[in-house]
């Protein structure tokens, strides 16, 4: 089997510790030598600062490739503009486009006055700032604010029409679930790169709690599965990484060459998936 290509996902910390534990995540993936490595913006934009060092300092100290969030909250157009144009003139050529969520939980997503309305709009207004690269969100089993599954894909085609270059689908745990997204979508006329979002699970009622936020289904079978390994964290390790491994096969083994991890800044499962796939880190290769 020909070794994917893969790319990483990391968040802004907090804390010192936290900063130390981000760096220490990033020199250990970047061996695998991913295509790209992209930083969250949080919610309400409240991470935008941390965001916009992380990537600079990626820029600027390591060969990897950054990939900057953006989202329409908790900004104008303006702010917006001129926060892509600095990342242009810092060499940063990746994005990835989000509506995102407002700060509050729970709260209804308002537009902010005087910014992109939507997703598709930020997408548009970035291609008139420089040629980015600019990955969107997909979501296999529905956006929670969409109204139908038709909607949601309709919405997709409208962000990837306006100037998106491919698609990071929201993290999933059955195969079917994205394989079935990529047929409609297909059918829908949407030919862009369909990149799935693969979440290694570190602590599984984390992950629940994620895949309530964003539409995610969590079949019985793998609640069963980690059911009891809450204090044995070396035996939750390997099933989370058998599990997930047993996923990207079975995408790979349906055409799949591309995957997204979203690592939460723990490198451990992303790198052993990594390896089982066929990936050896650059000072191995050869």
């Amino acid at each position: 089997m020909t070794a994917p290509a893969v790319s990483f996902e990391f968040f802004p910390p907090r804390d010192d510790a936290g900063w130390a534990q981000l760096w220490a995540t990033i020199g250990k993936l970047a061996p695998f030598r991913p295509g790209f490595v992209s930083v969250t913006y949080g919610a309400g934009g409240t991470t935008r600062e941390r965001t916009d060092r992380i990537v600079r300092r990626i820029r600027a100290e390591t060969p990897l490739e950054p990939a900057a969030h953006i989202t329409c909250v908790g900004a104008e157009r303006r702010e917006i503009d001129a926060l892509a144009t600095s990342w242009w003139d810092a060499g940063i050529r990746h994005l990835v486009a989000l509506r995102g969520d407002p700060p509050a939980g729970g709260a209804k997503y308002v537009p902010h006055p005087g910014g992109y309305e939507n997703a598709a709009a930020l997408v548009a207004g970035l291609r008139k700032v420089a040629p980015f690269d600019i990955a969107v969100a997909a979501y296999p089993e529905k956006h929670p604010d969409s109204p139908t599954v038709a909607a949601d894909l309709d919405n997709l085609k409208r962000k990837l029409d306006a100037g998106g270059t491919s698609a990071i689908t929201q993290f999933f745990f059955d195969a079917g679930a994205f394989l079935r997204f990529r047929d409609r979508a297909r059918a829908a006329g949407i030919a862009a790169p369909l990149v799935p979002g693969i979440l290694p699970i570190t602590n599984f009622a984390r992950a629940v709690e994620f895949a309530q936020r964003c539409g995610a289904s969590v079949p019985a079978w793998l609640a069963e599965l980690f059911h009891g390994l809450d204090d044995d964290p070396e035996q939750r390790n390997l099933v989370a990484a058998a599990t997930a491994c047993d996923l990207c096969e079975k995408l790979a083994a349906e055409g799949v060459d591309r995957f997204h991890f979203y690592t939460l800044n723990r490198p451990q499962l992303t790198a052993a998936i990594c390896r089982r796939l066929g990936l050896k880190p650059a000072q191995e290769a050869g």
